[in-house]
């Protein structure tokens, strides 16, 4: 484990989440989830995230990247999200790394939202 001071000026992680329905996805992000923003101009909002990790996992197919967000408690967090109407489809799900279920997005796609159990570079 290392406390990124070697990091050669990496400050943070900026994810793009492409659809069809960015005004939708837009609001929905800062209507449901709550995530504060800046208009960067003209309309295109770019939201603040907690603190990241970054892994790398093996793969089989060529690879791809994934996107998910992380909670303390999953339950809480389902209860208080769907309370600002917010779906949740796969139910919540145990693994040895963690529970988990899958937030649906305004487009119908879903967004992994996780209670990590693995140890996190950003706990202490």
């Amino acid at each position: 484990m290392t406390d990124g001071s070697g990091s050669p000026g990496i400050t943070g992680v900026h994810a793009i989440v492409y659809t069809p329905e960015a005004e939708r996805m837009r609001a929905f992000f800062r209507d449901q989830l709550g995530l504060a923003g800046v208009d960067s101009g003209g309309g295109w909002l770019i939201f603040a995230l907690p603190p990241a990790e970054l892994a790398a996992h093996p793969a089989d197919d060529g690879g791809r990247h994934e996107l998910s967000l992380m909670c303390d408690d999953l339950a809480a967090t389902v209860a208080q999200l769907q309370g600002r109407g917010v779906e949740t489809r796969d139910g919540l799900n145990e693994e040895r790394w963690g529970v988990w279920t899958t937030i649906v997005l305004p487009d119908g796609s879903g967004l992994r939202l996780y209670q990590p159990t693995h140890p996190s570079p950003l706990q202490p």
